[in-house]
């Protein structure tokens, strides 16, 4: 089974708008939206678990008037103090109804250009592996800088790559790296991979979408509602 864990409980700040960003209304319909229909109505998702503020839960199943949908979604979760406890919260409602043996499909609210061929790529590529990361190559020169004001060393792009998502990991293996990260370590994840690097499961690389960036600031806003949200 592939359970879709979608985040949906950040304030968006960045974006300057008085409501958190993956509930704005683009051409009629939430940003939010965007991101579920093509999850919910892709062959390879099975459930649909979403961390949501419950003052937005009743919001979102207002607008997913969908029976495909409303069959695969399985419930909330709230939020927690930073992402990767929010992702925890996420996957202590799904070892309810999953097995360590299934599939977690984490993926952003704010995320809206998720296609379905991607979905099915990242999917795929799991089989064999412990998780999947979408990464992008580096396109600047990158430099280290140790005390952040002079240059220490330049850094080797064609190593270095910058982390996307929807991230697939073996729920069981994910969920245990998470947990041997508290009570402190987990405060400081940046990246929902992490954990399980530091844990040492077998993580597959395959090409990100820059297509499929995720809605951060005022001018990412504008870039989504000015190519009619999917047109």
């Amino acid at each position: 089974m592939n359970i879709a864990l979608i985040l949906s409980g950040g304030t968006g700040s960045r974006v300057g708008t008085d409501i958190p960003k993956q509930y704005i209304m683009v051409h009629g319909k939430p940003i939010i939206y965007y991101c579920l229909e093509p999850i919910a109505h892709h062959e390879m998702i099975d459930a649909i678990q979403i961390v949501a503020d419950g003052a937005w839960q009743d919001f979102i199943l207002e607008h997913m008037k969908d029976a495909v949908f409303e069959q695969k979604f399985k419930g909330f979760s709230l939020p927690g103090a930073n992402r990767q406890l929010s992702i925890w919260n996420g996957l202590r409602e799904i070892r309810k109804y999953a097995s360590d043996q299934d599939f977690v499909f984490i993926h952003d609210a704010a995320r809206p250009f998720l296609s379905h061929d991607f979905i099915s790529e990242c999917l795929k590529a799991a089989d064999g592996y412990d998780g999947v990361l979408p990464v992008l190559p580096m396109k600047d020169t990158v430099y280290m800088s140790e005390d952040g004001e002079k240059i220490t060393s330049l850094l080797n792009r064609s190593q270095i790559f910058a982390g996307q998502a929807p991230e697939v990991f073996v729920l069981g293996g994910y969920y245990r790296a998470n947990k041997a990260l508290f009570p402190e370590k987990i405060l400081k994840i940046n990246g929902s991979t992490e954990p399980a690097v530091m844990a040492g499961m077998k993580i597959k690389m395959i090409p990100g979408d820059e297509r499929n960036f995720k809605i951060t600031t005022r001018e990412d806003l504008k870039r989504f509602e000015e190519r009619g949200g999917w047109s």
